[in-house]
């Protein structure tokens, strides 16, 4: 049995959600986080002390970390196998990272303020959009001549940074307009196993 517990508002229950579905692999999808609770239940705590999602857990095995199950997938299902050259494989894991660890933080103020906030902080927003453009733009830039992100094929590091394309590209703001960013994200997006990760509206 195979069980994923966040709602698919977060981007980073997306990210699983997306992984598993491009994987092929059934699963039982549990409502949890935000407005659903659960996160704070000591059962869950138990799976996950960070009372966080998502939570993969799979015949007793627990994972969370929305990359780390990424990762995870890549290393037991072949649709979403990771390259055996261990420089494409370090393309991989390095704009895995950079999603993690820039794109989605630079977006974080000016998503939680136009959309989550009753009383949005205009200069909050207007430096993480800032933030925002200079991700965007080197987003753009590598995929100025690239179908993917790591490569000539699709790979987790389109699920990560797709998911975080998502919410960027819907934010209810101006933005500078890619079109290499969005005709990537067009390509990837029109992929059956996204419909589920990215048809909800983002909130």
């Amino acid at each position: 049995m195979r069980r994923l517990w966040g709602r698919l508002t977060s981007v980073n229950v997306q990210k699983a959600v997306w992984g598993l579905d491009e994987a092929g692999l059934a699963y039982e999808r549990i409502e949890a986080g935000g407005a659903h609770g659960v996160v704070d239940d000591p059962a869950y705590r138990a799976r996950n002390p960070n009372g966080l999602v998502p939570t993969l857990e799979e015949d007793g095995f627990v994972l969370w970390e929305s990359n780390a199950i990424l990762r995870y997938l890549a290393a037991t299902a072949q649709a979403l196998a990771l390259p055996d050259d261990p420089q494409e494989r370090a393309r991989i894991e390095q704009w895995l990272d950079w999603q993690a660890t820039s794109f989605t933080p630079a977006m974080r103020d000016a998503f939680w303020q136009l959309l989550r906030s009753t009383d949005p902080d205009r200069a909050l927003i207007a430096t993480s959009l800032k933030k925002s453009e200079a991700m965007a733009a080197i987003l753009e830039g590598h995929l100025a001549d690239r179908d993917y992100v790591a490569g000539a094929r699709f790979s987790i590091a389109d699920i990560a940074l797709g998911c975080a394309a998502h919410r960027w590209l819907n934010l209810p703001a101006e933005r500078v307009d890619r079109p290499a960013l969005r005709r990537w994200y067009a390509r990837i997006a029109a992929r059956p196993a996204a419909a589920r990760a990215l048809g909800e509206p983002i909130a």
